[in-house]
């Protein structure tokens, strides 16, 4: 028989099903047992008369089993409006019992709230059994669904790019250098190159979900030295304006269609309202928005700190955008090029042409048109000095490469954001920053 999910059940009625779960309570009274199971989609109760002499197996295996041990059930799904979880209950025939947990566990994952998070992280399989976070994971990868499937009706083509690297990418920095046989080789901080080198293949647009490296040692709540990203490159633009487009249209759609599917739900077990975003975003000059930070809300830096976004500006930038414009999010453009990789494109007057996206309150992507002109992106190189370090990178501008740009976001980061979750560390599946490398 196909493995049904508890969710499911409800359309079983008053017939016979097997499921399996983990043990999550067990209510052993007098004449009668409760036991409720657990799987990745809800909980159901069992419940087993003592009284019956075809029950007294299952009676023996209950008494003596160890809650978080595993079983398969068989028996009758019962509709039953006193029994308060799903106003259901399934009467059982047989009970197995595939895995037996036999120690007490490190910490209760039903209340985490005085669960020290390095001791979760530590053991984070058992940690990840609270339904808050299992309904995290759903969250986001249903987000991230909606984002491929707006890209997937708009002719992209998903691929997958190499993360081992001759040479360390983009600036020869942050990167982790790896023995690769008889020489050395990198972690790759992003698809960039390559996302790039789709672009001068023909390939038009194409995007891709992938891990990406940083050797960063950077201990904050948005920081990690590998991070899944989600990053997006398209050919035959007109401006960077056509990126910040797409990116608009792709987070509002996937964030409209999160909503419908859990959107109650997550209000439900998250407190938080998922916003789904009008269009289009609004957007600021980095400099008008120092000037407004400064004038609204008294906040100042020196001049030299106004060639990017503090962290204390993207926070208050947050404010600034339901303020002035009512807005979740806001475009951030008119960035100087020397902050910026050598690959975005620059106009005449040496403006970035790119831009920042920020929401509530932290940057979640940097997008840009990147360079395509072969001289051009030469001399870029050489003014940084990579020239020799990225010579395989120039060749694909060699021999023609269409006007093109994208962005990427960083999955962890997203959730983190659309969650109110205070760290990645919690928002991805297993965290790895500079003080850990386990589980």
């Amino acid at each position: 028989m196909e493995k049904l999910n508890i969710e499911e059940l409800n359309k079983y009625f008053d017939k016979e099903v097997t499921i399996s779960g983990f043990v999550d309570n067990i209510r052993n009274l007098q004449w009668v047992q409760f036991v409720i199971l657990r799987d990745a989609t809800g909980k159901v109760q069992v419940t087993i008369e003592k009284s019956e002499e075809a029950n007294k197996e299952m009676v023996s295996i209950i008494d003596t089993l160890p809650l978080e041990s595993t079983v398969k059930i068989t028996g009758k799904v019962v509709e039953s409006p006193k029994v308060k979880l799903n106003g259901m209950e399934i009467i059982p025939t047989k009970i197995e019992v595939t895995s037996t947990s036999g120690e007490e566990l490190p910490f209760n994952f039903k209340d985490l709230s005085n669960v020290n998070l390095d001791t979760r992280l530590d053991y984070r399989f058992i940690d990840l059994r609270n339904d808050k976070n299992n309904f995290m994971f759903k969250v986001q990868s249903t987000l991230i669904k909606y984002m491929r499937e707006y890209l997937y009706n708009n002719d992209f083509t998903e691929i997958h790019t190499p993360k081992f690297i001759a040479a360390a990418s983009e600036s020869g920095a942050e990167v982790f250098e790896v023995k690769y046989f008889d020489r050395k080789a990198y972690l790759a901080q992003s698809p960039q190159f390559y996302k790039q080198m789709a672009m001068a293949s023909g390939m038009g647009r194409i995007f891709e979900v992938a891990p990406c490296f940083r050797a960063e040692n950077s201990n904050t709540s948005r920081h990690a030295t590998e991070f899944t990203s989600f990053d997006v490159e398209f050919s035959y633009i007109n401006s960077f304006e056509d990126v910040m487009n797409l990116e608009a249209e792709m987070l509002t759609y996937a964030l409209g269609k999160l909503k419908e599917e859990y959107g109650e739900k997550i209000k439900e077990v998250f407190g938080e309202e998922v916003v789904v975003p009008t269009l289009p975003f609004p957007t600021m000059r980095l400099a008008d928005v120092y000037k407004e930070l400064e004038e609204r809300y008294g906040y100042k830096v020196d001049d030299s700190e106004k060639t990017d976004m503090t962290t204390e500006a993207e926070k208050l930038s947050y404010k600034l955008a339901k303020d002035k414009f009512n807005h979740e999010f806001m475009f951030i453009i008119d960035f100087p090029a020397e902050k910026r990789a050598f690959y975005h494109m620059r106009n005449e007057e040496g403006i970035l042409q790119g831009y920042d996206l920020i929401w509530r309150g932290v940057e979640i992507t940097s997008g840009a048109q990147r360079e395509h002109r072969y001289e051009e992106v030469c001399k870029n190189a050489n003014e940084k000095g990579l020239g020799e370090d990225v010579k395989f990178y120039l060749e694909f501008f060699k021999y023609g490469c269409p006007p093109h740009g994208g962005f990427a976001i960083g999955v962890d980061r997203l959730t983190m954001l659309l969650l109110s979750i205070p760290s990645v560390k919690e928002t991805q599946f297993l965290f790895r920053g500079p003080n850990r490398l386990n589980p």
